[in-house]
């Protein structure tokens, strides 16, 4: 069985919807959706907050490869450009960690870095995931890591700046 952590965020247009678009297009294969959370931009380019969540879903007949596909698919279906890094978007969809039968997928290809080489310095992933997986870990500079704790290390303001709305998306 092949499981996906996804982090997903929009700063433009129908924000909401667009994180909609995820959770109902990726239909029965999802496991869990966390709770939506208002963010700071992060990266430094002056922008409007970002609404992320996190999405774990199931697939057996896809790798790590096929979910990839899958999230450009959502971006490309919310018109999503990519002319400034870091900068607004209407859809985010990152892959952040892959599992294969239980085990981590891990990944050093320039097209898909597994897992995720920046989710463990940034709140906006690690809140929404750990609501929904208390236990996750993920494989920082060759060594398994708890979620809670590198959520820990992270500076308070980073970890204040991460804000539960009431909205859900499921």
């Amino acid at each position: 069985m092949s499981e996906v952590v996804l982090s997903i965020g929009s700063n433009l247009g129908d924000r909401l919807a667009l994180l909609r678009s995820v959770v109902d297009g990726l239909g029965d294969v999802v496991r869990a959706v966390s709770g939506v959370y208002e963010t700071a931009p992060w990266g430094g380019v002056a922008q409007d907050p970002f609404l992320n969540a996190v999405v774990i879903a199931e697939d057996a007949g896809r790798d790590a490869q096929a979910w990839l596909r899958r999230a450009h698919e959502f971006e490309q279906a919310a018109e999503r450009v990519r002319e400034v890094r870091w900068g607004p978007r209407t859809l985010d969809v990152d892959l952040v960690a892959c599992r294969d039968d239980g085990r981590e997928v891990l990944s050093g290809d320039p097209v898909l870095t597994l897992p995720h080489p920046r989710a463990h310095e940034r709140a906006f992933v690690l809140v929404p995931w750990l609501e929904v997986e208390p236990d996750a870990t993920l494989t920082v500079d060759g060594r398994v890591r708890r979620a809670d704790e590198l959520l820990a290390a992270l500076d308070r303001t980073e970890r204040d700046g991460v804000r539960r709305t009431d909205v859900v998306l499921r």
